[in-house]
This record gives C-alpha cells, sequence and structure tokens, in this order.
C-alpha cells in the first residue's frame, strides 16, 4: 500500500463511504421498518467487515482525501432529486453499494492495493440475496397496510349459477379492498382457472388477492396471500413454502390460537365466528369481546368474520377490527355491487366519526 498513487487511494477511500452510507440506509429500514433483527444484523455485519480497515491504511486514505478538489461532487444524475417510495429506496441504495463493491473488486486486483478482491465479490452476491429478501419484505409489509375495509370471500358453492369473476368483478366496483376465493367443492383445476382470472382482475384493479386453503393454488397464480384455518396446513410451514412477499391469514378462535399463529409467522387473524352464520355449520360464536382481546393480545390485523352484515358491520368495526370479512351480506344479495357499496359506506362512516 506503500506505493499505492494518491488518486487510487482515493478510488479506495470514495467507494468505502459510499458502501457505508449505503449499507447504513438499507439496515435502517431493516431495522426499523421491518423490526427484522436477523436482517439487521446481516446488514450491519458486512457494514462493519468492509468498513474495518487497519489504522495505517485509514490514515493514507484520509490524507488522500480531496473533497474541495473533486470534479464529481455536486453532480446529479437524471431523478436523484424526485421522491421516492421505500422500495425505490432500498434499490437506489443497494445498487449504489453493489456498484461501489464492484469498483473496489476490480481495484483490488492491483498488487500494490493490499485489498483482498474476492471479499468483495463474495458480499456483492450476497447483497444481492439481501436486497431482494428487503423488497420482499417491505412489499408484504405494505399489503398488510392495505388490510382494512371490506375484505369480501366469493364462496363459488354461494355462487347459485353465477359467474365468480362477475361477482367479484362487482364487489370491487362497490368497493371491496381485499377479495378472497374460497371453493371447497370443485376439482383443483377449476379452483386454479378462476383463481388465475381473479388473481387479473384483482390485480388490474389493485385490490388484494387471497386463496383460501390451497397453498398449490396460492403458488400457481402469484396470490397475494393464502388463509389458512386451523385444520389446513400449519401457518409456519406455510410460511416456509411461500414467497417473502405473500401474505399469510390464520383463523384464530381464541387468544391462545392468535399467540400461536403470530409466532408461527402469519400476517394477520381471521378472527371468528364474530356472530351465528348460515356460510358455515357448527361454527363456535366467539363475539365482539375477543376481537378487543386479541387486539391487546396480538399486534397484528384483525379481520372479523362470521355472519357480518350492514346491521352489525359498524359495531365490529368499532370493536377493533381493521377489516370485516363478509360472505352472504354480498353473495346473497341480488346486487352485488349494491350490497357491497352499503357495507362500504358504512364502515367509511365509522371510520369518520373515529377519526372525528
Amino acid at each position: 500500500m506503500e506505493s499505492t498513487p494518491s488518486h487510487r487511494l482515493r478510488i479506495i477511500d470514495a467507494n468505502i463511504n459510499r458502501i457505508g452510507e449505503g449499507l447504513r440506509v438499507l439496515e435502517e429500514f431493516a431495522r426499523l421498518s421491518l423490526n427484522d433483527a436477523a436482517l439487521t444484523a446481516r446488514l450491519k455485519d458486512m457494514r462493519h467487515k468492509i468498513l474495518h480497515v487497519d489504522a495505517d491504511l485509514q490514515q493514507r486514505l484520509i490524507g488522500a482525501r480531496n473533497a474541495a478538489g473533486d470534479v464529481g461532487a455536486g453532480m446529479t444524475a437524471a431523478g436523484d432529486e424526485e421522491r421516492r417510495d421505500p422500495s425505490e429506496t432500498i434499490i437506489a441504495n443497494a445498487r449504489r453499494v453493489q456498484e461501489s463493491l464492484r469498483v473496489l473488486e476490480e481495484v483490488a486486483k492491483e498488487p500494490e492495493a493490499g485489498l483482498e478482491s474476492k471479499e468483495y465479490e463474495k458480499a456483492r452476491f450476497e447483497l444481492y440475496t439481501i436486497e431482494k429478501e428487503l423488497l420482499s419484505k417491505m412489499l408484504r409489509q405494505e399489503k398488510v397496510k392495505r388490510l382494512a375495509g371490506l375484505y369480501v370471500i366469493v364462496d363459488v358453492e354461494s355462487l347459485k349459477g353465477r359467474s365468480a369473476l362477475d361477482v367479484a368483478e362487482e364487489a370491487i366496483r362497490g368497493g371491496a379492498k381485499v377479495l378472497q376465493l374460497r371453493d371447497k367443492g370443485s376439482n383443483r383445476r377449476s379452483f386454479f382457472d378462476i383463481a388465475l382470472e381473479m388473481r387479473k382482475l384483482c390485480k388490474q384493479n389493485e385490490i388484494l388477492f387471497i386463496v383460501n386453503d390451497s397453498l398449490e393454488v396460492a403458488l400457481a397464480v402469484d396470490a397475494d396471500g393464502l388463509n389458512v384455518g386451523q385444520e389446513d396446513l400449519p401457518v409456519a410451514e406455510a410460511r416456509r413454502l411461500l414467497p417473502i412477499d405473500t401474505l399469510i391469514g390464520a383463523s384464530a378462535s381464541s387468544i391462545k390460537e392468535a399467540k400461536a399463529a403470530q409466532a408461527a409467522g402469519a400476517d394477520y387473524l381471521g378472527v371468528g365466528a364474530i356472530y351465528p352464520t348460515p356460510s358455515k355449520h357448527d361454527v363456535s360464536v366467539v363475539g365482539l369481546e375477543l376481537i378487543r382481546r386479541i387486539k391487546k393480545a396480538a399486534n397484528m390485523p384483525i379481520v372479523a368474520i362470521g355472519g357480518i352484515n350492514k346491521g352489525n358491520i359498524s359495531a365490529v368495526m368499532k370493536a377493533g377490527a381493521d377489516a370485516a370479512a363478509v360472505i352472504s351480506a354480498v353473495m346473497g344479495a341480488d346486487d352485488t355491487r349494491k350490497a357491497t357499496r352499503q357495507l362500504v359506506d358504512i364502515i367509511k362512516g365509522e371510520n369518520r366519526g373515529q377519526s372525528g
């Protein structure tokens, strides 16, 4: 390093600094936005390893620094001053770190540099994986935030000759924020065909699409989420098999079940049955109080379900539910759009009352 020219030291110094700054931004997203200890630790460890240089080298880097004479200082690229959403910020900073790692990887190949090129290459490829995981988790978090309002379950057994897609479209036109496809009776191919078309419809309208029970169908159509019951695939197994950005909803009829689902990796809870329901037989009615109790015990979104209609949906939202799932209140109506709109308007009125 003694013979390393000052201009080469400036390249090393500038890129180490860029790496540290970019990794710190990514680390803060993992720590403060996602509250993800493991991802935060990986980024912190990478940052410390790359920034750690011996005292002699550090002195030479600082000595060669010439910020005032840097011709690139103050230069901006097109789009640098534009507002970004969190995903764009993550991509921009990950790219910044990756580019700087590549520069150091190349400079380190020069014998006089005294650096390990392979270490920078290894870090660069590791960051590709971390970036994908960070982005996926941020996307999942954004989906969780959209779990609000009216959650319509399109039950194939309740269609009464109507098209599932037509019913779904009418529910969307009525203001539904989330659609879930439930199909207990059809074969897997039919379930897949309906789910695929409904997924396209939801994507076009920026509506969350959830598949009930079937992991294989959720995977095949790239659903936004999978909802599982207590007798379905365990939440932990579903979390292992699903993409990182896919939501998992778990049914819960007790605080014990809610805490277990949360610990296993569920993103939201389907709590019920809140009231007696014609959609399911032999279900236990848990009442509104369980919403309040679970809300205190588990800090995660609650989708209330079971017997909810325009006569009681206001009470459900007042109890603390983030969303209200309905089947019969919409599927049993002659005018799906109108029935959906009535429920949505009640929720909006309740939200305005709470904010006021």
